[in-house]
């Protein structure tokens, strides 16, 4: 690995990487902060309207008021040739999983278990997976091991990928081949604001929203000491553009609903954040059958 760390260089390194390749993944860590959340999605949304094929993923379940919260995943999935069907599941719900072939019709049976729901064909989504992508960006991470199990689990993935590392944290490893790490900077979002300009990508007013509102959470309503005049000039930036004023909660763990309007408290970025063990036993319940019929399906 040959990491870039030059401020004058990695505009140029990063604008060439989103220039060349048309797949990537923009990563989150373990229960991301406001300002994040902020700066990953607006980033999503800009990289889309380049015509990218994006995943937005997050270890830990996100709601928060902002644009493109709705798109972000547990699991790297950009899309590809293999198509998902996915529902709401309950353990134990369904009792088997059933398919026949009729004429030119390729028919899937989901049977539930005796004494739950049948399926609500309404909250059926079709996707698409097993699709390759060339590059990850990872969002307020100081090691790849803040991704949690979207690293530890597809370890081999990120082998030979164009990993660009963007951060704040005094902490940062430097572990990308391209590391655009800003420690004095108010916000993750007022860098990726400078990215984004730097693609040339319009900032409409759900981007401009969103960064705001990270911007906004990160220094405490403006009132943080890394606050100084690019701050307020990027914030100006995102006023012209449409933003909607609002700011959100703090993440917590273990409430992470965000309502608008309510302030952030502040840490110092160089506090050390205590990693939270999550007991992943399970009750075992049994396991729906796959079987091949043929015939109808009466």
């Amino acid at each position: 690995m040959n990491p870039v760390n030059s401020q004058s260089q990695f505009p140029l390194r990063f604008i060439d990487i989103i220039s060349k390749n048309s797949a990537g993944v923009i990563a989150l860590p373990t229960n991301p902060s406001v300002d994040a959340v902020a700066a990953a999605t607006s980033l999503y949304l800009s990289l889309i309207k380049m015509g990218k094929n994006i995943s937005l993923v997050c270890p830990t379940p996100i709601h928060m008021d902002l644009s493109g919260v709705d798109k972000i995943q547990d699991e790297i999935n950009v899309n590809g040739d293999n198509l998902v069907i996915s529902f709401p599941y309950i353990e134990g719900a369904i009792d088997k999983v059933d398919y026949n072939i009729q004429g030119e019709n390729f028919n899937l049976i989901i049977n539930p278990r005796q004494g739950f729901p049948k399926l609500d064909i309404n909250q059926v989504k079709y996707t698409y997976s097993g699709g390759q992508f060339q590059f990850v960006i990872t969002i307020d991470c100081p090691s790849l091991n803040n991704l949690g199990e979207i690293y530890t689990n597809n370890q081999s993935l990120f082998q030979g990928k164009e990993i660009v590392n963007i951060d704040r944290h005094l902490t940062n490893s430097y572990f990308g081949t391209v590391n655009i790490v800003e420690k004095s900077i108010s916000s993750i979002s007022e860098l990726v604001l400078k990215l984004i300009q730097d693609l040339k990508i319009e900032i409409g007013q759900e981007i401009a929203t969103n960064l705001y509102a990270g911007i906004a959470s990160s220094t405490n309503n403006f009132n943080s000491y890394s606050v100084n005049a690019d701050t307020f000039e990027s914030v100006a930036c995102l006023l012209r553009s449409g933003a909607i004023k609002k700011t959100l909660k703090k993440v917590n763990p273990q409430h992470s609903v965000y309502k608008p309007g309510e302030l952030k408290n502040i840490r110092p970025i160089e506090g050390v954040e205590k990693e939270v063990q999550v007991d992943s036993s399970f009750q075992d319940w049994p396991k729906p059958k796959i079987v091949r019929t043929s015939g109808d399906l009466s």
